[in-house]
């Protein structure tokens, strides 16, 4: 076994990141997908930073426009090409721009891209995003689309410069790619087999983080607990959330998303154990149809499934547990369909995130036989949310009445401002609208409130003031963090975190020190 290095990447500056007269370039990143997807945005925004581009303005059009593409669903395709179609429009009324194309998408379609959208300058792939400020430049000094597609990954992501999208809360890849084979996933043929980064590197890179002020992580991984397969250690994962609970300062450790096939009890005994591992769980069941489950090459079935939230309730008897539903699979019959509806039920998971099978060329079940009529599809996803529905509003009506505590957030609240309220999520990942009564002190992105609270709805939980008393507010280090960005964007004095005036802060990944 060889681990990648993981000796940070440097991003020298580039002659591309400025216009004729001097100026910076901007660049604008737009993301579709999964968290891991999010992740490397910050990512590739980290890179052309450290290459000298500035991010633009929100309703700015940019210089250079990067599309960090998604392939899991079929609909993927479209979606980026529309956009590239509208981009064109853009780029033939605004000299110079450049347009990129990243990500799983572009890992497979490859060549295609630049065929059926050949105003795009740039694309690249899932293992060589570091290139992209280079291949910006040989595009631009060329006046020629440049094509670069790795096989096979050579240096983690995360030894790239990161543009963290959040100051009090930061992703953090213990791993990449992914060994099963799940016959529905394209996934595995584009991120490629599973590489772990060793435990002290990413222990370093969230003391790190939370230097910079950040007081949660999120762990990434196409399957988190089987971290460490690719060292021998398959109870790797359980020791990594010890350890990392261990990190003074560090408040709240998520992870997204295990596999209930090696999802095992040391596992939920490190969560149980750890304080700041917070009583979540993301736990995909895809269907509760043990036929299909074998069709989809999942190696579990029902049964395992519910067990395995039957044992994690028994230790976190407070979790909220969320899921992952594929309704339409390949040969589903009314039965198996049932058998889902009869696990959701059973499962009582807070929230589920449901999908329509869709062809994905390249993947097994796209030729299975038996594919369901689309109308057939159609009726059973809409029972499936109307139970979920049901079942959520159920499960948040049970919190009615509690105190939870509220890790303010920027952004999550679409109707703040109109309601006066403020956003965030509570311990078990809840979304929480809360209240800020006539004369209360505001509460920063980063602060924690503690809130009681008083409406629940299948999506949202509301805390409104019972008596228009001031919050209860608990300033932290992220808040801080908070008011020196705020600071240094508007280039007006910050106060001190600490007595001794703190330190600044870096949105990107900071520079890795000896002895950390």
């Amino acid at each position: 076994m060889t681990l990648l290095d993981s000796t940070p990447t440097i991003i020298a500056p580039s002659a591309a990141a400025q216009d004729a007269v001097g100026n910076p370039r901007s660049y604008e990143v737009r993301t579709f997908g999964c968290q891991m997807n999010v992740h490397d945005s910050e990512r590739l925004s980290g890179s052309l930073e450290s290459a000298g581009y500035v991010r633009a303005a929100a309703g700015e059009e940019a210089d250079v426009v990067i599309i960090n593409t998604c392939a899991v669903r079929d609909n993927a395709a479209g979606k980026l090409y529309g956009t590239l179609g509208h981009l064109a429009s853009v780029k033939r009324r605004r000299e110079g721009m450049q347009i990129a194309v990243g990500g799983c998408l572009a890992q497979m379609d490859k060549q295609t891209v630049i065929d059926k959208a050949p105003w795009v300058d740039v694309v690249f792939g899932t293992h060589n995003m570091g290139s992209l400020p280079s291949l910006l430049e040989r595009a631009r000094h060329n006046d020629e689309a440049q094509l670069e597609i790795l096989e096979s990954l050579e240096v983690f992501p995360s030894t790239l410069p990161t543009k963290r999208d959040s100051v009090y809360s930061g992703w953090v890849s213990i791993s990449v790619g992914c060994n099963n084979t799940c016959t529905f996933c394209i996934v595995p043929s584009l991120r490629g087999k599973e590489k772990d980064r060793r435990p002290g590197d990413i222990l370093n890179e969230i003391r790190l983080l939370v230097e910079d002020g950040a007081i949660e992580v999120t762990l990434l991984g196409q399957n988190v607990n089987s971290y460490g397969v690719e060292f021998g250690d398959r109870q790797a994962f359980g020791k990594l959330l010890r350890a990392a609970g261990e990190i003074e300062g560090l408040e709240r450790i998520r992870f997204t998303s295990p596999h209930p096939a090696a999802f095992t009890d040391d596992v939920i005994d490190a969560m149980a154990d750890t304080a700041s591992v917070m009583p979540q769980l993301h736990m995909p069941l895809q269907s509760g149809s043990d036929r299909i489950l074998k069709a989809m090459r999942r190696s579990y079935r029902s049964e395992k499934f519910l067990g395995i939230l039957d044992r994690v309730r028994d230790r976190i008897p407070n979790a909220a547990i969320t899921t992952d539903i594929i309704v339409g699979f390949p040969g589903e019959t009314e039965a198996d369909f049932e058998d889902t509806m009869r696990v959701v039920e059973q499962a009582r998971f807070s929230s589920a995130f449901t999908f329509q099978y869709s062809i994905r060329a390249g993947t097994p079940a796209a030729t299975m036989p038996d594919q369901v009529p689309k109308a057939v599809v159609q009726e059973r996803y809409e029972r499936l949310i109307a139970l979920q529905e049901r079942i959520s509003l159920e499960e948040n009506q049970a919190q009615v009445g509690r105190d939870v505590e509220v890790l303010v957030s920027m952004g999550e609240g679409k109707k703040d401002a109109e309601t006066h309220r403020l956003t965030g999520r509570a311990e078990d990942n809840r979304l929480v609208h809360f209240e800020v009564p006539a004369g209360s002190e505001l509460p920063r992105p980063g602060d924690v409130v503690s809130v009681r609270v008083t409406h629940a709805a299948p999506f949202h939980l509301l805390a409104d003031s019972a008596d228009g008393s001031a919050l209860r507010i608990r300033r932290t280090r992220a808040g801080d963090a908070w008011d020196r960005t705020q600071a240094e964007s508007c280039a007006v004095p910050a106060p001190p975190s600490d007595p001794t005036g703190g330190r600044a802060v870096s949105l990107g990944l900071p520079t890795l020190r000896i002895g950390v």
